[in-house]
């Protein structure tokens, strides 16, 4: 473990952006973290707590998975994320599916019909109660024409290690009955939370170090100031570590001609633990 951070560490060093993460080896119990708690942009990492608080109330029957959302052309103005902005208005869809289209290709019509049905003091309660202390949701729908050096106080914000406290107790609640409690949900619906990152379709980050049939429940975010994913990778079905990157501050250009999110996207210390964490389990993709 030391000698991975330490290669985290300098490969975070070499880079003219900011860097922060978390990871814990769930067979050890080791953690370590780079300005774990730190509190950045969060772009789309969000949306793991918005879709437990979501699941929290459903299992307080003020929400139903089957319950119809209607897609409306105002959701869809000014987005540029996911595909329901290309959908026909009127288009009706189970809440279950809106859950899952906010994770999995992070559609963003979806998230609003989601937060619609979500109170943000309530939401933002509820990430404080479980331990994400640096974690503040802020506006439904981000601003347009945010400039990469933005204030954090114009969105939603996170840390590394709130990332890995959510992860964990949704992996505890999953096998757990008290551990779903502290969630607020039951241990099916923490299984169906589970499932749904393990469903997301974009995958050039946490999993593009990995071989392709790995499972790796995650979510990734794209925002101007950085690229960030937080996730549970497995060894075939058995969860294996938690880490959670975020990048800030990463210019458009840098000095050498290369795009920022390029750089973002190539050199991010999660690729490092994925190719070198102890996997002592069944081969990969099992």
């Amino acid at each position: 473990m030391q000698d991975l951070i330490a290669r985290m560490n300098a490969l975070c060093d070499a880079q003219p952006f900011t860097t922060s993460w978390y990871m814990k080896d769930l067979v050890t119990g080791q953690e370590a973290d780079r300005a774990g708690d730190m509190v950045l942009p969060s772009a789309s990492t969000r949306k793991t707590s918005i879709l437990m608080h979501a699941l929290s109330r459903v299992h307080e029957g003020v929400l139903k998975l089957d319950e119809p959302c209607t897609i409306e052309a105002r959701l869809q103005e000014g987005v540029d994320s996911g595909t329901y902005q290309y959908m026909s208005p009127g288009c009706v869809i189970p809440l279950r599916d809106a859950f899952v289209n906010m994770i999995i290709t992070s559609d963003n019509v979806c998230t609003q019909l989601v937060l619609e049905r979500l109170d943000r003091d309530a939401l933002n309660a509820w990430c404080s109660r479980i331990g994400m202390k640096g974690t503040t949701h802020r506006v439904n729908f981000p601003p347009a024409g945010l400039a990469w050096d933005h204030p954090i106080e114009a969105v939603a914000s996170t840390t590394a290690h709130d990332q890995g406290i959510l992860l964990e107790k949704m992996l505890k609640g999953a096998a757990d009955a008290g551990a779903a409690a502290e969630l607020g949900a039951s241990v099916e619906l923490c299984r169906l939370g589970l499932d749904i990152l393990s469903w997301q379709r974009l995958r050039n980050l946490i999993p593009s170090m990995l071989p392709g049939k790995t499972k790796v429940a995650h979510k990734t975010g794209r925002g101007p100031r950085g690229r960030m994913d937080a996730g549970v990778v497995y060894r075939g079905n058995t969860p294996r570590f938690i880490i959670s990157v975020f990048t800030d501050k990463v210019p458009e250009t840098l000095p050498d001609g290369m795009p920022g999110y390029t750089a973002a996207f190539a050199k991010r210390p999660c690729r490092m633990a994925c190719r070198v964490i102890p996997l002592p389990l069944p081969p990969l993709g099992g």
